[in-house]
């Protein structure tokens, strides 16, 4: 539970504040307090409640390099290795070499981290060469580290949280970002916040595949109204499947940690056959597309619709002390991992694109501001590095405050501004019908292994849909509040198709990008990051992002 006290937007009587930040995960918390240590005054807004983030989902750990054992050239090796060509060096150094500085100040903020005696202790997952994963209570890290940044945020007099706050779209003032469009759902009202910046921290996109781990939450909003704001993008082709989620006919596709694999545990095919020792000499711990794809020729061979697995050799009192959520998790649907293999199959989990943003989150919008998910500065490439997420959430999170404090000197917060065009919206008599189409379009067309005819297919789709959206507005005629899931499935929508467009306009495979009729690796026409700039639907090859100021 937030120990910051919520406020009731609807009834506040100045919406004016130095800040807005949209979203309440690692990356925005973050952004939140470093605004607000400074002095800003800020408005931290979330979807719904305190704990509805991927943030809260994160098992795994943070990747860092504390141990003794580790080194940040070798964090930098790893995640440069795992971009697979496309990661921006300034920004790997930026994560790795800030990283340390940065959990270290968490802990002193009083993040408990497990320990071994008095020294941390650390675990190693995928595509790793060192034990660098700090973990929390077993699996349960980001919420620790959750909550250890809402004690943090409650100290400081400057923040006000308002949840169940939904974003509708950005507000402009020539040509810059004035404020943000709000629905206030338990007023059903749409209100108008001015401010100096907006921070978006939305999370991902990952409720666009119809499998998938992220949060409900996860639509891809910040996404969509950046873009319709004029805000350029990058590299929204590469979605990283996580191969592990629990596949049992009912339940959610709950995430099983890399972690698993980085204890100990392997992977069978239903037969009991170990099979990634013949594909990979890192077997199990190689990167996380590599056994994704191989999991997906295991299931297309025997039709079974999932492998298995298998971390019976661990133990239970090791299972149950090392992995307590998951292991009760499985209890739950029946599942003792100590007994049995698991089922398991892919499922969408992080986009490594998002809003392009230089260093410091700034994007090509004056005064917008993107951190964690929602934005890309090129530090994952092709290809995101086990738990690094959350140590970029924290690292870049802290930028972009600090960006804002810096460039909020220069500005006051006056008028709210207009609306950046309209928010699409799908017709209340068909909302999650709209959403279930794209969830299914996506898996089908722009999942796991891709071609260029299903990727035009979906793009076409996607297209018509948007269009019928639109329609039913009836443009000129006075318009209803819209609903969130209207808004949702829309915002659903156009990030699938710039997905589409993004992994169409790239006819090779690199990283989590899989292209069956281009499936080699091509330097010469594709060895740089692809852009779509705002408002627009042409993938380009876009100026760098330092150079925007």
């Amino acid at each position: 539970m937030s120990l910051l006290r919520s406020s009731d937007l609807a009834s506040c009587a100045d919406r004016r504040h130095d800040v807005v930040v949209v979203g309440s995960g690692v990356a925005g918390l973050r952004a939140a307090i470093e605004a607000a240590e400074h002095g800003l005054t800020v408005a931290l807004l979330a979807k719904d409640s305190t704990h509805d983030s991927s943030t809260d989902a994160a098992q795994g750990g943070v990747a860092v390099a504390l141990s003794d054992e580790d080194q940040v050239g070798l964090h930098h090796h790893d995640t440069i290795a795992a971009g697979d060509g496309l990661c921006d060096e300034a920004a790997v150094r930026v994560l790795v070499g800030e990283g340390p500085a940065c959990i270290t100040r968490l802990i002193d903020w009083g993040a408990r981290f497990d320990r071994e005696g008095t020294r941390l202790a650390f675990t190693r997952e995928a595509a790793h060469s060192a034990r660098r994963i700090l973990h929390a209570q077993g699996d349960s890290t980001g919420r620790e580290i959750l909550r250890a940044l809402w004690v943090k945020a409650a100290s400081l007099d400057g923040i006000r949280f308002f949840p169940h706050t939904y974003s509708v779209d950005l507000l402009m003032d020539d040509g810059s970002c004035s404020g943000l469009r709000v629905l206030h759902e338990p007023s059903g009202t749409v209100l108008d916040l001015a401010s100096r910046g907006v921070v978006l921290a939305t999370g991902g996109l990952g409720q666009i595949y119809r499998e998938t781990t992220n949060p409900p939450q996860s639509t891809g909003d910040g996404i969509a109204i950046a873009w319709r704001a004029g805000a350029t993008l990058r590299d929204l082709e590469f979605v990283q499947f996580h191969p592990t989620s629990l596949h049992v006919p009912g339940a959610p596709r709950f995430l099983l940690s890399e972690a698993l694999r980085g204890e100990g545990g392997v992977l069978r095919a239903l037969d009991g056959r170990r099979f990634m020792p013949d594909l990979d000499p890192r077997a199990e711990l190689a990167p996380r597309d590599i056994v994704a794809r191989a999991i997906v020729r295991e299931i297309e061979r025997t039709g079974g619709g999932h492998v298995l697995l298998d971390l019976t050799h661990l133990g239970d009192a090791f299972l149950r002390g090392r992995f307590p959520r998951i292991h009760a998790t499985c209890l739950a649907y029946g599942l003792d991992m100590a007994r049995s293999p698991v089922p398991v199959a892919p499922a969408a989990h992080y986009v490594m694109g998002g809003v392009a943003t230089d260093l410091h989150g700034r994007s090509s919008v004056p005064w917008l501001y993107a951190a964690g998910e929602a934005a890309c500065t090129g530090v994952h490439g092709a290809n995101r590095l086990a738990s690094n997420s959350l140590l970029e959430g924290l690292v870049f999170g802290s930028r972009a405050g600090a960006a804002v404090v810096r460039d909020a000197a220069s500005r006051r917060a006056g008028a709210a501004g207009r609306a950046a065009g309209h928010a699409p919206s799908s017709p209340s008599d068909r909302e999650g019908e709209d959403a279930q189409r794209v969830k299914g379009l996506a898996w089908r067309r722009l999942g796991i292994v891709r071609d260029g005819a299903g990727v035009a297919e979906a793009a076409g789709e996607l297209e018509r849909l948007l269009a019928s959206m639109d329609r039913s507005r009836g443009r000129g005629e006075p318009q209803p509040v819209p609903s969130r899931p209207g808004l949702e499935s829309a915002n659903m929508a156009t990030v699938a198709l710039l997905v589409a467009l993004s992994a169409g306009a790239r006819e090779e495979s690199r990283g989590a990008h899989f292209r069956r009729d281009h499936p080699a690796r091509d330097d010469v026409r594709f060895g740089r990051s692809s852009f779509i700039p705002g408002g627009g639907t042409r993938v380009v090859a876009g100026v760098a992002p330092e150079a925007w100021r």
